[in-house]
């Protein structure tokens, strides 16, 4: 049995679904204990004047939604334990779908005439050790040594002996953490955060707590009192756009992270993916902290996807297990992706398409701004995405779904979330990842929904 109960006076069209959206509601804010037996589909149904039928639709739903599990002869029961996690955006593009889920940059194919030339230039020029050492010493010092003048953009003077090449922010993540965080330590990080960070943790085997965000990003008076109450290795921080809310910490914010991560000695993760792409941006935290902030950067969202490459900058004190930790998990960085990177990087090319991308970025924040004008999103001009949060009763998960019988994909925002608090639904959208033509379609569809009676759209059976 179960305390509480679906309020029919909530239910709307189609109720099935209205239904589902009340359960899966209550099972995640904590009403709904896992393991807490549901009222047989008869019971229910005559308890809110619906059919058999609306109410067994409603349990398949939560049973694919993976809220439930149904066991014959016993009834339904919640099931809350953790499933491989799903993406917040579509694993492939099928047919004519608007795909505003996936985070990339703009491209056309004026990107990829680039890559086929470089891919030219290096079979030309293609060193020996690229190609035929397995010694990451061997292949990468040159590489390092390039790596100094990019991240000095980035806002970091950084040896090139704490600079290690990464098969993109993934890979240098994935390093930073597991060189800081052992199993069962606790990692600190943004309520809304990084979508892989919380499979991460599972497989890694350290905690995740997530933290109060504001307008500003994370709140150090959070981070201090968390840091005193629980045993904090480190602090995971996206300051500068990537982060789905699309914030931009100030100087001033940054430097108190900084402080409270010295006052507790715990390391600081630094994703900035975009880099010098965020156009008059304070510098990174890494620049406040830098004896204790693995600072991760990469290529692959403001150039073009396919230089997956990277850097992570470490602190002395952790350049050993950085080192250590990237073999057994990369052994190395392809070495002829990174000589497209150093090229790029030597001849100027890297910030030609960074540029390139701020200006076509910033024509798609003005389509947002005019298909969405009374609209009210958060966005950064230099971004790649825009984060809409769900006014009124709707459902996140129905909003999304809507938007995808409409042929448009986007982001649901509890894809993001870290933290157990209170949840205001959300949507993170894409710009780059489509045409223009195609995006101001998309959010079209987005403003039409948003702008319609929230209830369900009905489905045929």
């Amino acid at each position: 049995m179960i305390l509480w109960q679906p309020d029919p006076a909530l239910i709307r069209r189609p109720a099935y679904q209205s239904l589902a959206d009340q359960f899966a509601r209550a099972i995640h804010d904590g009403r709904l204990a896992n393991g807490a037996r549901l009222p047989t589909h008869r019971r229910l149904a005559d308890e809110l004047k619906l059919s058999v039928q609306t109410v067994s639709r409603a349990y398949e739903e939560l049973i694919r939604r993976g809220l439930i599990s149904g066991e014959i002869g016993r009834g339904s029961f919640v099931q809350t334990q953790r499933r491989e996690p799903e993406p917040p955006y579509l694993p492939e593009r099928l047919g004519e779908v608007i795909d505003l889920s996936i985070l990339k940059p703009v491209c056309e194919p004026m990107h990829l005439e680039r890559l086929k030339q470089a891919l030219g230039w290096l079979a030309e020029n293609l060193p020996s050790s690229s190609a035929l050492s397995f010694r990451p010493n061997m292949v990468f010092p040159r590489h390092r040594a390039v790596a100094v003048e990019w991240l000095k953009l980035c806002g970091l003077d950084v040896s090139p002996q704490n600079i290690s090449l990464t098969n993109g922010a993934t890979a240098g993540m994935t390093v930073a953490l597991m060189s800081v965080a052992p199993p069962g330590s606790t990692v600190a990080t943004e309520a809304i955060g990084h979508h892989t960070l919380v499979p991460l943790a599972r497989y890694l085997g350290f905690n995740l707590e997530g933290l109060p965000i504001d307008g500003n990003g994370l709140i150090p008076e959070a981070l201090d009192e968390a840091c005193r109450l629980s045993d904090i290795r480190a602090v995971f921080v996206q300051p500068s756009v990537i982060n789905p809310t699309a914030t931009l910490m100030d100087a001033a914010r940054r430097e108190q992270i900084a402080a409270v991560a010295r006052k507790h000695d715990i390391a600081i993760i630094e994703n900035d993916v975009l880099g010098p792409l965020v156009e008059d941006r304070p510098p990174p935290v890494a620049a406040f902290a830098p004896e204790r902030t693995l600072y991760v950067t990469s290529f692959t969202k403001i150039t073009v996807p396919g230089l997956r490459i990277g850097y992570l900058a470490a602190p002395d004190r952790y350049v050993a297990a950085v080192a250590n930790r990237h073999l057994v998990s990369n052994w190395m960085a392809t070495p002829l992706v990174a000589e497209i990177a150093t090229k790029w990087v030597t001849d100027g090319t890297a910030m030609e398409l960074v540029r390139w991308q701020r200006a076509a970025l910033r024509r798609r924040q003005d389509i947002a701004a005019e298909v969405l004008a009374g609209v009210d999103y958060r966005v950064h001009r230099d971004g790649l995405h825009l984060w809409l949060e769900l006014s009124g009763d709707r459902a996140e998960e129905s909003f999304v779904a809507q938007a995808r019988l409409q042929g448009v994909a986007i982001a649901p925002g509890t894809s993001f979330r870290i933290a157990d608090a209170p949840w205001r639904p959300a949507v993170r959208i894409s710009l780059g990842s489509t045409t223009e033509g195609e995006l101001r379609a998309g959010l079209s569809v987005v403003a039409k929904l948003l702008l319609g009676d929230p209830e369900h759209l009905l489905l045929a059976i």
